[in-house]
């Protein structure tokens, strides 16, 4: 099912001419209203008039986190105060808080991509959605719950924390449609075991999970786990919030980006060049119809390609590859540039393994040091000590292969590692203290 067939099934040269023409307003506009947007334009010698093609977008300049920082709190903002009506903001755990506004109309557009992306997950009128992103300063709960209520379906307000009353809401109110981060919804399968409910039992068909990267390993381990079927959500809040690009659930294979509202483009992770479609660099986006809070090639930091190959589905987007990894969360360990999902996939895809894991990095001396602990199943746990210390070994093993790198593997019974309500933190790393 397609929720807006007039624009998510637009012909290419239709569709590109569409973003040419919102890209050019846009453009105009920013210039015309966001001072330091203009004074980044001057600098690279760019106007508006400029940009007669999509390809011209490579001459404008990136715009990055530092930037978005640096004019805390409003000072990319493209419309007067008074026709904002609501900001959302980053935590600011790794620095200052990243700021971003809404009028109405930038409302309407969010509540419809992520009417959108529930539809193309499989959702419908019918469904009972069982919201549990994080209502507040977080884009997650509000963006996904606006776009349930405009599909006409009922939501279920949830919000984070508080699992076990969670898991008796969602049992009770017989909800159909999970939203929430990959882990917590491994946590709260692991929770209902807990709690003597067989999650077959409940009413689950499909999960919405994002905001933090996950492997397919992950996935089928959400899907053996709840009986359902996991379906990957994408979106930045600097962008618009989740409703960026989502899985269809025909397919799985790949992200349709909703290309009527952002251009995506990927660089070179090095150079920041432009690189062929289906190569793979980094995440590029600019905003098309957002008013308050327009960003001009924002660069994610997220690594992915993009894949052009026509979808059963009838969507005629380009679908964007699951995500790799950002370099936000890279980790450079002895020269190698490591990343938690590579470690996840190893150790998703060994029986006995649960899916909940650590990453310690240290520094000792001048050498850089990584220690993975990793949760075992009950049963592996008491096992025989040659069992564990064979598995131990298979996981170094399997990690050296794969990364080249050395790492210390430690084996812990089961709940052991924090569970998480929202993202997990995967990464502990050292060095920065």
């Amino acid at each position: 099912m397609i929720w807006n067939e007039e624009y998510e099934t637009l012909p290419r040269e239709a569709l590109e001419a569409l973003q040419l023409k919102r890209l050019q307003n846009q453009i105009e506009r920013v210039y015309a209203s966001v001072p330091y947007y203009r004074q980044k334009m001057d600098d690279a010698g760019v106007l508006p008039g400029d940009i007669k093609t999509l390809v011209d977008i490579q001459k404008l300049p990136f715009t990055t986190k530092e930037d978005l920082r640096k004019n805390y709190p409003f000072g990319l903002f493209a419309v007067a105060m008074e026709r904002v009506v609501r900001i959302h903001a980053s935590s600011g755990t790794t620095g200052q808080p990243t700021v971003v506004g809404y009028t109405k109309r930038d409302i309407k557009i969010w509540a419809e991509l992520m009417t959108r992306s529930l539809v193309a997950a499989g959702a419908t009128q019918k469904d009972i959605i069982h919201n549990s992103y994080g209502y507040g300063l977080f884009t997650g709960g509000l963006g996904a719950h606006y776009g349930a209520e405009n599909l006409g379906a009922t939501v279920v307000p949830i919000s984070g924390g508080n699992t076990k009353r969670q898991i008796m809401i969602m049992r009770d109110f017989k909800s159909t449609v999970l939203l929430s981060t990959p882990s917590y919804a491994l946590n709260m399968a692991e929770a209902m075991v807990d709690m003597g409910i067989d999650p077959k039992d409940m009413h689950l068909r499909v999960g919405v999970f994002g905001a933090e990267p996950w492997s397919e390993n992950m996935r089928q381990e959400i899907e053996k786990k709840l009986g359902i079927k996991a379906i990957d959500i994408y979106g930045l809040s600097e962008i618009i919030g989740p409703g960026v690009a989502i899985e269809c659930a025909e397919e799985q294979k790949g992200l349709h980006v909703m290309e009527d509202h952002f251009l995506p483009e990927i660089v070179d992770r090095d150079t920041f060049a432009p690189l062929p479609l289906g190569e793979i660099g980094e995440l590029v986006f600019t905003t098309l119809t957002k008013e308050a809070f327009p960003v001009i090639r924002y660069r994610t930091k997220d690594f992915s390609r993009l894949i052009t190959d026509h979808c059963s589905c009838g969507r005629t987007f380009y679908r964007m590859e699951k995500v790799t990894g950002r370099s936000d969360d890279m980790m450079i360990i002895r020269g190698v540039n490591v990343f938690p999902s590579q470690i996840e996939h190893v150790l998703m895809s060994i029986k006995g393994v649960e899916p909940h894991y650590q990453i310690i990095v240290n520094r000792e001396g001048s050498l850089d040091t990584m220690e993975v602990q990793v949760e075992v199943s009950e049963d592996l746990f008491s096992d025989a000590v040659k069992t564990l210390e064979e598995l131990t070994k298979r996981i170094q093993v399997e990690i050296k292969d794969l990364l080249g790198v050395s790492c210390k593997v430690t084996l812990v019974e089961p709940k052991t590692i924090q569970r998480s309500e929202g993202k997990a933190q995967r990464v502990i790393d050292n060095r920065k203290i």
